[in-house]
């Protein structure tokens, strides 16, 4: 059974950050860490690895409120918001506030990753042996990266293949704070730096980290990072980039797609297809993916849910047969229906699916007019046979995308989508200002240093 015990040494050493300016805060129990005995021993920075494991599954980001927040800028009516807080309301319409207490969360608890993969890198001379150094130094890089990169994609405009990247990023912090005096006051960099950082992060990851993480084998592994590895090229138009990570992911055999579509979702431990999973349990994390998408009877908000499932949304099934129409059921008497995926309150929250490496390969490989592992109609086919649909004999880029839409859907997919295809959300470019999120004004009154996104006010 799974079990991440953090500490704990992480959370008292975040705590210790966060607090550290406030003179109320200011008392020293005598039984805490101090910054130097929280990062003396191997032991010790193992744990504070952990517990960026455990900050980094909070459903602050990825465990739940990053996916809503795609799912919800781009929706177009496939999807209604009946909740009643107001942030994903905003989201929902496209008109997000300075203000907003899940921008401010997430950017909050990212950089809260960020930190303390910067101190865990500060710290590898704890380590005697170069194996287990360079194993914890490829897990803290890829966690940076993974937030790196979600940051990118939602509080910059997009990546422009043509190149030229020179809008305005976000801050890359690489310097850890255990001390409220360290604090520095950065200002942004440009796109094209913050996706170099995260390409790098995740390469130097995938050269430390083993095929099998040897501590237990919901950590990362060198597969975990070249399957994200595979996501930021794809979103940055490198096809070719793409279409080799997501092979060398498919071809290493460590993975395999589950028997039926369901075996995909609601585990309590992973599926044989993730390749990582965000882990909760009945004693740790909260999976908002639950909270907001299921139903009051399987651990939801409200009877419907507080996010349902629309008719235009299954305008996109074209075979009564596939299994991943019939994953919907409705809220008690309501008749609204709610997507299966997200039914079981303690369940992991897949981040890296092998069904979304065959479609990025598939994808690539179409682009390209290559084969590399597989056509594009055999990868597609691949997921169809599983889910029970009629295969195709050939395949068009519009039968990939559809494809992504059917299996990914409501995985946060959305929005990054529709960003790297250049396509529009109710009558919005795909590079408009209201698609991107704002700098939180908590953090622009803090740090003078920041520039606001365009559109809006600081």
């Amino acid at each position: 059974m799974k079990s991440i015990k953090t500490l704990n040494l992480g959370i008292l050493l975040m705590a210790f950050i966060f607090t550290g300016c406030d003179d109320n805060l200011d008392l020293e129990p005598e039984q805490d860490l101090t910054p130097e005995a929280a990062l003396g021993s191997a032991n010790n920075i193992q744990n504070l690895l952990v517990g960026a494991y455990d900050l980094a599954g909070q459903n602050e980001i990825f465990a739940g409120s990053y996916n809503l927040a795609s799912e919800l800028i781009a929706n177009t009516g496939e999807l209604a918001w009946r909740g009643t807080f107001q942030g994903p309301a905003e989201f929902n319409r496209k008109q997000i506030t300075t203000g907003n207490g899940f921008v401010a969360d997430y950017w909050i608890t990212s950089y809260a990753v960020s930190n303390q993969a910067n101190l865990i890198l500060e710290n590898l001379d704890k380590f005697e042996e170069e194996e287990e150094a360079a194993r914890v130094e490829g897990e803290a890089k890829f966690l940076r990266a993974a937030v790196y990169f979600d940051l990118l994609r939602f509080f910059s405009l997009p990546y422009k293949a043509e190149g030229g990247n020179s809008q305005l990023g976000v801050p890359l912090v690489t310097t850890g704070v255990s001390d409220a005096s360290q604090i520095e006051y950065p200002s942004r960099n440009t796109v094209e730096e913050g996706y170099n950082f995260v390409i790098q992060d995740l390469t130097d990851a995938i050269s430390k980290l083993p095929g099998s993480n040897p501590i237990d084998d919901f950590y990362a592994n060198k597969f975990a990072a070249e399957a994200l590895l595979a996501r930021v090229y794809l979103q940055q138009g490198n096809y070719q980039g793409a279409l080799e990570a997501s092979n060398n992911v498919i071809e290493s055999n460590s993975y395999s797609l589950t028997g039926n579509f369901a075996g995909a979702f609601n585990n309590d431990g992973n599926s044989t297809e993730d390749i990582f999973a965000w882990q909760i349990t009945t004693q740790d994390g909260v999976n908002d993916m639950n909270v907001f998408w299921a139903t009051r009877k399987f651990g939801g908000r409200s009877l419907t849910g507080d996010v349902t499932i629309e008719e235009p949304y299954f305008a996109v099934f074209n075979d009564e047969e596939d299994d991943r129409s019939m994953f919907f059921y409705t809220g008690d008497d309501t008749g609204t229906f709610s997507t299966t995926k997200w039914q079981n309150q303690f369940a992991n929250i897949p981040f890296l699916r092998l069904a979304e490496m065959y479609l990025i390969r598939a994808e690539s490989n179409f682009r390209l007019g290559s084969s590399l592992g597989a056509t594009p109609v055999e990868d597609i086919n691949t997921l169809r046979n599983r889910a029970g649909a009629l295969t195709l004999s050939s395949a068009t880029l519009e039968d990939i995308l559809e494809e992504r839409k059917r299996e990914l859907a409501f995985e946060g997919f959305a929005l990054h989508d529709v960003k790297r295809l250049e396509q529009s959300i109710d009558g919005l470019p795909f590079d408009a200002n209201s698609l991107v999120l704002p700098i939180p004004q908590r953090e622009m009154d803090a740090n003078l240093n920041l520039e606001q996104n365009p559109g809006y006010t600081n």
